[in-house]
């Protein structure tokens, strides 16, 4: 069962933490760059989307489900943060560096082969996720400098490419009129965001890119008290709250149904970040243990993003009701200030650059080990050289790096320029990896790790908490896959 037996169990796996001639690595992380790292991951493509969750499970249900997501994640957290070591969760000996490690070393290979394909497309679909957003604030961005302001932060799957889009628009508004078809297309923002991601991707690993993490956080914030403000600007313009109970009303119930369990599964995509948690929670120092530390920057970034959460999915459906856009930066509910719209769809740009890599580096991390595994005289695979830019220090580059991660930004910016749905393909990443890797999978290893007893007080409790959370995945999935098939179709 030793690794050196199964070479095939390193293509599932980022790290490994397991073999006695493994370099010692420093580990300089504090806590507050863990709250960065978090902040980075959750907050960007789903923050933009919940205006609209609102809008379609109305003011009762839509701020409940936003705090059970809240306290779900916590539990979540927590109890993977205990995992990291093994077999205690504070004085342990062996490391669990990545997702895949943990859920071999406490599951087995069988487990592990199966989280690994979604471990990998949960990664995977937030990298097309992020291009479709970024590409969209892009475009408003470029077109719409002069126009009304674009609607609260709304969904992020799609914001890269969403964003460059806002801008355009938002210009286009402003000098043209409200009622213009100020139309433009993605395709061409998210070929620009992967040109920035192909060079960007070329980060060795998340022990080097802290900065790049402080910067999208900052940006995040940014973006989101943007949205704060012209939501709670419009709402005093309005002079009234809009919105109902029940939230907007649909042609039929089944309609109804579908639209408000793809909201479910919108509000799933806005909050787990159970995939990246070894990876950051690796990076801290010493000797304060690192599951202490870790539970720490989590209540502090989950209190964070939920607050903003409230916010902006209140404020966003407060302000425009029934007509709430399934992404407030680049729906056009806000038309002026025209360039604090732009500034906020600059920002979400910004913040997805880091938050793309945030989510690829366990990727590239998985491909890269198993190569050079597979590989291990191959002068391609492990053997850098130098690359001299001017004005800049030199650069070490791997050429199979190179290789690899560019052809990994490639595909990504593909399927995001075939599927450019924004609510719905985060409806469909979010309901799809919400209960395997966020509950599933973080219950089994921890009761585990703690041998918690068959049928004991706690056994129920965890068993229960998985079982409602499948639930809620099977709801979301189906709402968010209908969604994307009528949206395919028209």
């Amino acid at each position: 069962m030793g690794e050196e037996d199964d070479p095939q169990s390193l293509l599932l796996e980022s790290t490994s933490s397991h073999g006695a001639s493994e370099a010692p690595l420093k580990r300089i992380g504090t806590q507050w760059t863990a709250v960065a790292h978090i902040i980075t991951g959750v907050i960007g493509a789903g923050v933009l989307s919940l205006a609209w969750s609102m809008a379609q499970l109305g003011w009762v249900l839509g701020p409940i489900c936003i705090l059970c997501f809240a306290g779900i994640t916590v539990i979540s957290t927590f109890i993977l943060c205990d995992c990291y070591k093994y077999p205690d969760p504070e004085y342990g000996t062996i490391r669990n560096r990545s997702y895949m490690e943990a859920v071999k070393l406490y599951l087995g290979e069988k487990q592990q082969g199966i989280c690994g394909v979604f471990a990998q497309e949960s990664l995977y679909g937030t990298g097309i996720a992020y291009t479709i957003t970024a590409a969209a604030s892009e475009e408003q961005q470029s077109l719409q400098i002069e126009v009304y302001t674009c609607k609260i932060t709304c969904q992020a799957a799609n914001t890269s490419n969403l964003t460059r889009g806002a801008i355009l628009k938002s210009n286009c508004y402003h000098r043209e009129g409200h009622d213009s078809p100020c139309d433009y297309g993605d395709s061409v923002y998210m070929l620009l965001f992967g040109l920035v991601q192909i060079v960007m991707s070329q980060i060795p690993d998340f022990h080097n890119m802290g900065w790049l993490s402080v910067i999208a956080a900052i940006m995040s914030f940014s973006y989101s008290l943007i949205g704060l403000g012209l939501g709670l600007a419009k709402v005093i313009e309005n002079g009234a709250i809009k919105g109902t109970i029940t939230g907007v009303s649909a042609s039929s119930i089944l309609d109804k149904l579908l639209l408000a369990f793809e909201a479910l599964g919108d509000i799933a995509f806005a909050y787990p970040y159970s995939i990246i948690v070894f990876e950051i929670q690796d990076t801290l120092k010493s000797p304060s243990p690192e599951n202490q530390t870790m539970k720490k920057a989590s209540i502090y970034a989950i209190i964070i993003t939920t607050v903003f959460y409230l916010c902006c999915g209140c404020f966003g459906y407060a302000a425009f009701g029934d007509s709430t856009p399934g992404n407030l930066l680049t729906g056009f509910g806000f038309y002026e200030p025209y360039w604090l719209v732009d500034l906020a769809n600059a920002c979400i740009v910004l913040h997805l650059v880091g938050g793309y890599q945030i989510f690829s580096q366990p990727v590239f991390a998985t491909a890269e080990r198993w190569f050079a595994y597979k590989f291990p005289d191959s002068g391609f695979v492990n053997h850098n050289c130098s690359c001299k830019l001017p004005l800049l220090p030199a650069l070490q580059l791997n050429r199979c790096r190179v290789v690899l991660r560019t052809a990994y930004v490639v595909s990504t910016t593909a399927i995001a320029m075939l599927f450019p749905y924004f609510n719905s393909v985060l409806g469909v990443h979010g309901a799809l990896n919400f209960w395997p890797l966020g509950i599933y999978f973080p219950v089994e290893m921890y009761l585990k790790q703690k041998k918690i007893r068959a049928w004991s007080r706690e056994w129920i409790f965890y068993r229960s908490f998985s079982f409602l959370c499948l639930l809620i995945t099977i709801v979301g999935f189906i709402g968010s896959v209908g969604e994307l098939v009528i949206d395919e179709l028209s």
